[in-house]
């Protein structure tokens, strides 16, 4: 990138290689810890969810459940359904009935649309069962489950349940559930699609407790979710992340609930239809609810509340709602952080996630994820791994391979620099310590530095310590870092990349990514290319155009840590877009930027125009974030004589010292324009997971 203060002896122009994934996010992961939903806010940057080490069992078969279902009760430690036991396929009624209701724990497969027989059939689940849908292949028709008086430990994920209905909108007579629990406790319900049953979509009932449900799309329905029918006061329960449209009552009513959490969940009822709303949210009987960061759209009664019930709304947003939205009571104030760990998501994010993230996933239960899962290559510096070096390991893997290889890298500085080629699509490089500082990949190239052979130097993105040109790639719990010494090395260009990326499909999850001036750089293989790049949980430091490229790229949920100058200085800028017209460039959502620099000394960011290029649209979004105030109050700025203002620069609804008003020098998104500028508007059909 051009110099932003003294010119430096050499002229300093990028040269660009003609070769550029799960949500997303963790709460897109097969894990279960969707890239909506994460820990990201309670860790530091030298504490963070441990990653799991990759192994011949796939991500999803080991998922556990968060929320009440985690918790450890009745001799139950957490959720974790059938994991240890045998994962089983079944694409007939007779061998899910087999499964399910064995004594042994099994991880169940539904690889097909199973019709129940007769219509309305309920499966009695027994306990340490995980039932899953493979991709979205998997689906239930004209019946469900049934957990009985004591069954334990089930996972149902990533199903399909529908049409058991039996033309009677309120009826009485058929009992036909897509889940009903009696008795039931530490069960999670998780990314599914249930809808147009009989009487309910799930019910649970009878003092079933420890349970959460999440990532569910309930629809086209008399009763979505119905909770409690009991005297008793003692149910623990999470509702977290689900789509409900189009249901009349029980969004869900809870009945005598000690703990009822309930947040980031979208009830919408849509105009101009046949099914019109009861209510929304309904405390009952001696409830104590939780209400946090939910979206109602549309809904009549969207929050009510027994006068025997208590109430806490906090954070929920009402768009086009009428009639009763309440709170209150006079029951004891509990917080559920005393019991498990979450993370709320915005009420004004909280459409555009689950439109986009709840129901089956295609990444669950699939065959390809097994396989991925099933290829690992160890790196190791003491010899304990299959290799040494990570590029040895990448060098390994087979070109044009069709599935999953995770390299597992064991703790250590590893001083080289990496490449992982085109050729090489489906590659994941994961640290295998406790803590994404555990395991560094570091060296010292920058733009001006000569190459050992002496053919010329290796210019901008030649710098990089890490470079991934591979479609379908991922960076997981580990750091890169430039460590180019700038001070030292005033005589060179000293643009100094950490990482490249110059493809399609890029994910990288929990990573510190360090340098100074041009940090992360993230391009297309060609300018008429595709390159899409999630981040997510991530750290990513510098001073200088320290995220830029012409990628589509979302930095979501992370920290964007500035930094001084060699010289001790505090000027600089946080993005460089050169993103081609007509596409979408750097998206900054629900993150963080702040440093250890002086007030107002860094523009968010300025367009750049490679080679005076007049062709490009340079557009950065920095939204849903906090700012501190080493942000300047005009944060957009020219550069190579083209004016910010020709081209795409917004802010909508930022928080924090740096935060301000809108103006002619600070464009601030309306809130339609910020519902066409969201995580899915930039990823389109690409639903990052983890594998």
């Amino acid at each position: 990138m051009e110099p932003v203060a003294t010119p430096r002896p050499k002229p300093r122009h990028r040269r660009r290689r003609t070769a550029l994934t799960v949500g997303v996010p963790l709460a897109l992961t097969a894990a279960g810890a969707l890239a909506y939903g994460t820990v990201f806010g309670i860790f530091g940057d030298d504490v963070q969810p441990k990653a799991s080490a990759a192994t011949v069992v796939p991500a999803w078969a080991t998922a556990t459940a968060d929320g009440f279902a985690s918790v450890d009760a009745l001799g139950q430690k957490g959720t974790y359904g059938g994991r240890g036991g045998q994962i089983v396929t079944v694409k007939t009624l007779a061998d899910l009935e087999k499964y399910a209701t064995a004594t042994d724990p099994y991880i169940i497969v539904v690889a097909s649309t199973i019709t129940m027989d007769p219509v309305g059939k309920e499966i009695k689940v027994q306990s340490n069962k995980t039932i899953i849908g493979s991709g979205t292949s998997g689906q239930i028709v004209g019946g469900g489950f049934f957990l009985g008086q004591g069954v334990h430990n089930v996972i149902i994920r990533n199903l399909t349940i529908r049409d058991a209905y039996q033309g009677v909108w309120n009826d009485k007579e058929h009992d036909y559930d897509g889940i009903q629990m009696d008795g039931a406790h530490h069960v999670w319900i998780d990314h599914n699609d249930i809808r147009h049953m009989a009487d309910g979509l799930i019910d649970s009932r009878k003092d079933t407790t420890y349970l959460t449900v999440s990532w569910n799309k309930l629809s086209t329905e008399n009763k979505a979710f119905g909770i409690g029918w009991t005297d008793n006061v003692t149910a623990d329960i999470t509702v977290h992340h689900n789509w409900i449209r189009e249901t009349e009552q029980r969004n869900p009513s809870t009945d005598n609930v000690a703990h009822a959490h309930l947040y980031n969940n979208f009830l919408e009822d849509e105009a101009g239809t046949a099914i019109k709303s009861s209510y929304g949210n309904y405390a009952r009987g001696r409830t104590n609810m939780l209400l946090q960061n939910s979206y109602f759209q549309g809904m009549n009664n969207p929050v009510i509340r027994d006068s025997t019930a208590t109430l806490v709304q906090s954070g929920n947003q009402f768009s086009g709602t009428s009639g009763r939205n309440e709170s209150g009571g006079t029951g004891a104030a509990w917080d559920p952080k005393s019991y498990y760990g979450y993370t709320l998501d915005k009420a004004a994010d909280v459409p555009a996630l689950l439109k986009s993230g709840a129901g089956p996933r295609t990444s669950l239960g699939t065959t390809a994820t097994t396989k991925a899962a099933g290829t690992t290559l160890t790196v190791a510096q003491d010899g304990s791994g299959q290799y040494k070096t990570v590029q040895a390991a990448v060098d390994a893997v087979p070109v044009n391979n069709s599935s999953r290889v995770v390299i597992s890298v064991k703790p250590g500085t590893y001083r080289e620099t990496v490449k992982v080629p085109a050729d090489k699509p489906h590659v994941t490089i994961q640290g295998a310590g406790g803590s994404r500082k555990d395991t560094v990949i570091v060296y010292n190239n920058a733009a001006g530095t000569t190459k050992p052979d002496g053919s010329g130097t290796y210019g901008t993105p030649g710098s990089a310590t890490v470079s991934v040109l591979a479609d379908d790639s991922q960076l997981r719990n580990l750091t890169v870092t430039n460590d180019f010494d700038e001070a030292k090395h005033q005589d060179i260009a000293n643009q100094a990349v950490a990482l490249l990326t110059s493809a399609d499909k890029v994910m990288l999850d929990s990573v510190i990514l360090n340098g100074d001036q041009d940090t992360l750089e993230m391009e297309t293989a060609a300018k008429d290319r595709t390159g899409r790049v999630y981040v997510t949980n991530s750290y990513i430091t510098g001073n200088v155009d320290f995220v830029f490229g012409r990628a589509t790229a979302v930095i979501d949920k992370s920290v964007i840590t500035l930094k001084k100058r060699w010289n001790g200085t505090s000027a600089g800028y946080v993005t460089a877009p050169s993103t081609p017209a007509g596409r979408k460039g750097i998206l900054v959502n629900r993150s963080t930027i702040s440093g250890d620099v002086s007030t107002a000394s860094f523009y968010l960011g300025r367009n750049w125009h490679p080679g005076g290029d007049t062709t490009v649209d340079p557009q950065t979004t920095v939204r849903n974030s906090t700012l501190s105030a080493a942000i300047k109050s005009t944060p957009w700025t020219d550069m190579g004589g083209f004016s910010w203002k020709d081209d795409r620069f917004t802010e909508y609804r930022n928080t924090g010292a740096g935060s301000g008003a809108a103006s002619s020098n600070r464009p601030q998104l309306t809130d339609a324009q910020a519902a066409d500028q969201e995580v899915a508007d930039w990823l389109g059909d690409w639903t990052p997971t983890a594998s």
